[in-house]
């Protein structure tokens, strides 16, 4: 692409570009990144210049862009039909994925439900677990609790399950609060800053008791309890301790309410199991994918639901949906990426890549501004402090982690951060180690010289 293009482009992205998350005056301001093309885990703009996805956009990237055998997928696909939509109409790619997901789920979620995004599919399994109770005659069963911090997606519904304790991460909540249905949130599993004052080593799993205080009081009135399993990558990478995801199963199910774990992120071997929920034998009664499902090739999600879910709507229909339900493309190329899922052995090629990155994670430990690093499988963060004995934030106005991000951008390296100053790494499991290693030693410079080690 000539520069004269490049230009033009950036002068009509300035002119009627509209980006997500994005402070747009700081956005214009500057030369954006244009990406032209990709390869494997390698992104590139128009002048050549290479930049190493350490976000796998955005925890798609599954198995790297240009993939033969996806693009080939979705090829045949398109010259069958494009899309056909699920209204009263099958199509033997959703029917082939649907069964390929229930038997690759954890045991007892045999019906899936299509949708576009994480966010539609999380939203799918809140209205489904609602209409659950309404047809066992218990409507007033309208109430969802998830833990503080959480992150579920962008519809008004899914915002509304942000029980934020945390004025840095709680802005999206602010900003739609009078649009929003009223939720209720127990304490994360932050072993940095416990939100019950336990030290390290002392851990009991005591921060669930919030979540058994809840069931108690508001007994009758939850439908679901909601979960992102083991890790919420974005209120910061916050790790729970083993044994965390089955203990609020076992709350869950003591009280008698629905479990929803949203896997949209967490799915695919990216946190050293097919599914997270595996790790700990969880089954819940809702499971969502999304995100890499169709190894990032397009948007494509699920719901996946118990028999028991499913029986409750057999003398009706369950009243959500969309046109793209099922879309027949991304069926297609979701297939042939659990295909390669399992030939290509993504699972043990991830748990060997979150090996190298362990042990890559471990100098930054050693880095006076670095309060905490914390990775399951290939999920990492790393905090920022000002001040590391007392845990104290840099001051905003600093921009800290936002300036780290822009010199690892610099030197071709993307990352990148969440509130609450942490630098995140969603590498994909097709990523090499040298690659792995070029992307921490990259941030490990950036933050050095940025925070004047």
């Amino acid at each position: 692409m000539e520069k004269t293009d490049v230009d033009r482009l950036r002068r009509l992205d300035r002119e009627h570009m509209w980006y997500p998350w994005t402070p747009m005056d700081d956005w214009m301001a500057n030369d954006q990144l244009v990406v032209e093309r990709a390869d494997g885990c390698w992104l590139i703009d128009p002048e050549g210049r290479r930049y190493l996805d350490g976000r796998s956009s955005m925890g798609m990237n599954l198995h790297g862009h240009g993939h033969p055998a996806l693009v080939e997928a979705l090829v045949a696909q398109a010259r069958k039909a494009g899309e056909t939509t699920l209204y009263r109409v099958s199509h033997p790619a959703a029917v082939e994925l649907a069964a390929r997901l229930a038997n690759m789920a954890p045991p007892g979620l045999q019906r899936v439900f299509f949708a576009e995004s994480g966010s539609t599919a999380v939203e799918t399994a809140l209205k489904a677990a609602y209409a659950y109770w309404v047809a066992k005659g218990e409507p007033e069963r309208s109430t969802f609790v998830s833990m503080a911090n959480g992150y579920h997606g962008e519809t008004l519904g899914t915002i509304s399950l942000r029980g934020v304790n945390n004025d840095q991460v709680d802005m999206i909540r602010k900003t739609y609060e009078p649009l929003l249905y009223p939720s209720l949130s127990f304490a994360q599993p932050d072993c940095y800053r416990c939100p019950v004052g336990m030290s390290s080593g002392g851990c009991e799993l005591d921060c669930t008791d919030s979540l058994e205080e809840i069931l108690v009081r508001e007994k009758g009135k939850i439908a679901a309890v909601i979960v992102e399993p083991r890790v919420q990558a974005l209120a910061g990478v916050i790790t729970a301790p083993e044994g965390h995801l089955a203990k609020v199963a076992e709350i869950a199910r003591r009280h008698g309410v629905l479990l929803i774990a949203d896997e949209v992120l967490t799915g695919w071997g990216r946190t050293g199991t097919t599914f997270s929920c595996d790790a700990e034998g969880v089954t819940p009664d809702l499971l969502t994918v999304g995100k890499a499902l169709t190894g990032g090739y397009l948007p494509l999600s699920a719901t996946l639901a118990t028999e028991e879910i499913f029986d409750a709507f057999r003398g009706g229909a369950f009243l959500s949906g969309s046109t793209y339900s099922g879309y027949a493309l991304g069926a297609a190329v979701a297939l042939a990426s659990l295909d390669l899922y399992e030939k290509d052995d993504v699972l043990g090629r991830a748990r060997a890549l979150a090996d190298v990155l362990t042990a890559e994670l471990e100098p930054f430990r050693g880095l006076s501004h670095v309060g905490d690093v914390r990775q399951l499988g290939l999920i990492a963060g790393v905090e920022l402090v000002a001040d590391r004995e007392n845990r104290t934030p840099f001051p905003p106005q600093d921009r800290v982690v936002e300036r780290v991000c822009t010199l690892a951008r610099d030197n071709g390296v993307l990352v990148n951060a969440v509130p609450g100053d942490v630098i995140t790494m969603l590498p994909s499991p097709s990523m090499s180690h040298d690659d792995l290693r070029l992307l921490t030693g990259t941030l490990f410079r950036a933050i050095r010289e940025v925070t004047g080690e």
